[in-house]
């Protein structure tokens, strides 16, 4: 199987993509299964490889130009193409947080690759299934479909249906690409061309990240306008809820923690929690709640509601941390209020993988407001430290986390109703041995990636006895 996708931690990772895209495919091969990734060649990974050699070349068509395929050990192919991806910044933004003015050729010839080796392999190896991950490699099924026959079946990971990968029409010349696929039946969305409709519409299996997230892409809502053409292809969609690595994320050898802690000795957390008030410059007040925040600062986050009920908070009394990173007004916001709270909240910009570690071990509640969230990681990491999660019914945490019993669970995304589920939360938090029971409850919990890796077998087995005949370019 080849999984194609745009991130992949630890080098290059904006989101949890970046994560997925790591773990998913050791536990699939754990599990028995042949999975390669292709991610493109960014400037992390040549330097993490400068000898990988060059095992496939793809010649250019129309806009895209010529590229190569790296591969940097058995597992793993990198797209190698200088023009289109070495480049300062993240993957799909400057260093300022502006859109590439040319991602539909960035990521139209990391579809193409994907096509390409999902057709003529590499090595003499070449996959059955080719697993696409959202719009950025979803384009793979245009290629498919509009090339030779191939027997490969497609399936369409949708992590996150707001991103659909919107172009102007012209485009598709550019990918090369014909004007067919330029149809309401195909690429064609309100006048633009959209990536991820075209993964969709031919996908043999389409899966998202969590059941209840599969259930609510069906609606007007939460569709991004996409709602009817997903509940055409009901039959075909699984919701399979994320896992996290047990081993990157453990409390009791975790290597950024200043004292190592677990299920039957929760005493850690405490010395931890001083670790992290000091290092942010916070007084170190035992008894006070903190709450931590980790992840995109933006309004699908609920960062806006957070900016709400933060004075109120802090006022309980209690703490909060806030690591992250997001839209400039989001950012100024946060440091007005920790001007304004000194020594009550602290936030710090950017991403830091200690301090997000530290985070999660030393804070004793985590906030999670989203307005809609297709999984969700941070509950699943704050569960497996003992920090009960605040979060919103939608999505992946109406999968993971059950109220009273692993966290504290809300139905309206409003800086009310947020505010009293916190104050309902420090009511539990001073019971020491309702606490207590809620914090083992939700380490005990497994959320391996073993059990999603052996249902993802299942939707690929799936795939495959349905896939008809796969074109190719």
């Amino acid at each position: 199987m080849l999984f194609a996708s745009p991130e992949l931690a630890p080098w290059v990772k904006v989101g949890g993509l970046g994560e997925v895209a790591r773990d998913l495919p050791l536990a699939l091969n754990r599990a028995g299964a042949d999975v390669r990734s292709l991610v493109p060649a960014y400037p992390a990974l040549k330097q993490a490889f400068p000898q990988a050699p060059i095992v496939e070349r793809i010649p250019g068509a129309a806009a895209l130009p010529e590229a190569q395929i790296l591969a940097a050990h058995e597992a793993l192919y990198l797209l190698d193409c200088d023009a289109l991806y070495a480049r300062p910044g993240g993957p799909y933004q400057s260093p300022v947080g502006i859109d590439w003015h040319d991602n539909h050729l960035r990521f139209g010839l990391l579809s193409r690759a994907a096509a390409w080796l999902a057709s003529h392999g590499a090595q003499g190896w070449r996959p059955q299934v080719l697993h696409a991950n959202d719009w950025q490699t979803a384009l793979a099924a245009a290629y498919l479909a509009h090339g030779t026959p191939s027997p490969v079946a497609l399936v369409q990971t949708i992590h996150n249906l707001a991103y659909q990968g919107l172009f102007p029409s012209g485009v598709l010349k550019e990918l090369a690409l014909p004007p067919a696929a330029f149809s309401i039946d195909e690429l064609e969305f309100h006048g633009q061309v959209s990536f991820l409709k075209g993964g969709i519409r031919h996908a043999a299996a389409i899966t998202t990240v969590s059941p209840t997230y599969a259930r609510e892409i069906q609606t007007p809502p939460f569709g991004a306008g996409l709602d009817g053409l997903l509940r055409a292809r009901q039959a075909d969609l699984y919701g399979i809820l994320n896992g996290i690595d047990y081993d990157l994320w453990d409390p009791s050898r975790d290597p950024h923690l200043s004292r190592p802690y677990g299920i039957d000795d929760l005493d850690g957390k405490r010395a931890n929690k001083e670790t992290l008030q000091g290092v942010l410059g916070l007084p170190a007040r035992a008894e006070v709640p903190l709450f931590g925040i980790v992840g995109r600062l933006v309004e699908q986050k609920g960062i806006d509601l957070v900016l709400q009920v933060a004075d109120a908070i802090v006022s309980t009394p209690a703490q909060l941390v806030i690591l992250g990173e997001g839209p400039r007004h989001f950012v100024e916001a946060l440091h007005a209020l920790e001007r304004r709270h000194k020594g009550e909240i602290a936030v710090r910009s950017g991403f830091d993988e200690t301090l997000a570690h530290r985070i999660e071990a030393g804070a004793d509640l985590f906030l999670m407001p989203s307005r809609f969230e297709p999984c969700g990681l941070n509950q699943l990491y704050s569960m497996r430290y003992g920090t009960p999660p605040i979060v919103h019914r939608t999505g992946g945490l109406a999968d993971s986390v059950t109220d009273l019993e692993t966290g504290f669970v809300f139905d309206a995304p409003t800086a009310d109703v947020l505010l009293a589920t916190v104050r309902r939360a420090i009511d539990v938090y001073r019971d020491p041995a309702a606490w207590r029971r809620l914090q083992r409850n939700g380490m005990a919990c497994d959320f391996r990636w073993e059990a999603s890796a052996r249902r993802y077998l299942e939707v690929y087995a799936a795939a495959l006895s349905r896939s008809a005949a796969r074109p190719v370019p």
